[in-house]
């Protein structure tokens, strides 16, 4: 039988993912009643980073092993400049590493250069973790086609050289270009929506649709007071927030959100939460604070948003929580539609605010009578390679779905991002919502 010392560097780094995992499931069962609720959501951040960080060990050392240990017994193993490909390389996988521990440590209302260093690095390793995987597929594939698979020719050598210097520089022109189109500000995208019941006095109403904002590690004040005045500037009749405003507590961070205190919408801006809010185990001085700044959340509720040319015409606009909520076992949260659409008529038009598509999708299986529901969470897959994941996870991707007669659903591709401060293949997006009565 083999021992735990004899096992690979990666099978070693897959049995501390599990043992982490496993930490992590127990802690669930048995600590719940032990800890205080901050406490016990602090410890499974933790957890979380641990777990993720052995996960990357993994492709650590595939990336170590590709890019430096593959070239040692090259005549330029002893250059200098090949010492400094090494020492650039090891602080490379330590930035990424270290980036899920500053959700932890380092938050503050303008982001940290080191917390933006770390994500750039962690969504690079990313990128080219996917290359090397891919290349060395096709690498194989090659071999396995022409019939040389045990032959190790001088041209062999070569190809198999070449293949982290390609990844290398992919992943160095798709970062910069990531980091680029992340820098821009949000796109104001319009979208026209039919509602059915709406009233002929709230025709054309405009909606702003704000979510995934994530204020924390990568994301401060700054941004946040320039999404304000992009919001002010289209004038709405309503703003909504559909989740993931925050990674960090409500205190610590609570100087980068005063821009929120601008919005000034007539017919008022609501909040939802997303599973971030719950990560930070501090919704409640979320709520406050956000009340401070005449944001109402709907916590399983609902409000009539009244015309603003006639009082008998309105219509109910619910939220519910997110659905991480039950996951996480957030005493007196959970998605609870039945409660949100108290009171809600069929008879009048209903929009619904729930951050997850997974959500909306059950959402509509209750009560096929909500004729608009308004989502974020996917953030259109974020950068490539994971939008096909996103893509996969989800019941609506991002953008407007019809379902049914006389339903929408709409995604928010999500307003900035979430740590990694890089876009590939989505672009973040303010919605103007134009309702339009049938």
């Amino acid at each position: 039988m083999i021992s735990f010392k004899q096992l690979p560097l990666e099978a070693k780094a897959a049995v501390a993912a599990g043992v982490v995992f496993f930490s992590m499931m127990l802690s669930r069962s048995y600590l719940a009643e032990k800890l205080d609720l901050r406490m016990r959501h602090w410890v499974l951040r933790l957890q979380m980073a641990l777990f993720a960080n052995t996960l990357m060990l993994m492709g650590s050392l595939h990336v170590w092993k590709s890019t430096v240990t593959m070239f040692t017994r090259s005549s330029a193993a002893n250059s200098f400049c090949f010492m400094l490909w090494k020492i650039a390389v090891f602080m490379f996988l330590a930035l990424a590493h270290s980036s899920f521990f500053t959700l932890l440590f380092l938050v503050a209302e303008e982001p940290y250069f080191f917390s933006l260093a770390a994500y750039t690095c962690l969504g690079a390793y990313i990128i080219l973790i996917f290359f090397l995987f891919t290349l060395g597929s096709v690498e194989q594939a090659y071999k396995f086609l022409a019939g040389r698979g045990a032959k190790a020719g001088t041209g062999n050598k070569s190809r198999t050289a070449m293949k982290p210097i390609l990844a290398v520089m992919l992943t160095l022109a798709l970062t910069v270009v990531g980091l680029l189109n992340a820098s821009q500000p949000p796109t104001v995208h319009s979208v026209e929506i039919p509602v059915h019941k709406l009233p002929s006095t709230m025709n054309n109403l405009k909606v702003v649709l704000l979510s995934d904002i994530h204020l924390g590690p990568t994301v401060g004040k700054t941004k946040l007071a320039m999404i304000v005045r992009m919001v002010k500037a289209l004038k709405p009749d309503l703003t909504v927030i559909v989740g993931d405003l925050t990674d960090a507590e409500a205190e610590i961070i609570r100087p980068a959100v005063e821009p929120l205190g601008e919005l000034d919408s007539p017919l008022g801006t609501y909040f939802v939460t997303g599973n971030h809010e719950y990560y930070t185990s501090d919704v409640s001085n979320w709520f406050e604070l956000l009340k401070s700044f005449h944001i109402q959340p709907l916590h399983n509720e609902n409000v009539k948003i009244v015309s603003p040319k006639s009082t008998n015409d309105w219509f109910c606009l619910a939220g519910v929580d997110d659905i991480e909520a039950d996951v996480l076992r957030y005493s007196g949260h959970g998605m609870d539609l039945k409660k949100a659409l108290r009171g809600c008529s069929s008879e009048r038009a209903i929009v619904l605010l729930a951050h997850q598509p997974i959500a909306a999708k059950w959402a509509l299986q209750e009560r096929p009578d909500i004729n608009l529901i308004l989502s974020g969470h996917t953030h259109g897959g974020q950068m490539f390679p994971l939008n096909a994941g996103a893509y996969l996870l989800n019941p609506f991707f991002v953008g407007l779905y019809k379902v049914g007669q006389n339903t929408f659903v709409y995604v928010s591709p999500g307003t900035m991002y979430f740590g990694i401060p890089m876009r590939l293949g989505s672009r973040a997006e303010i919605t103007e919502i134009i309702l339009r009565s049938p």
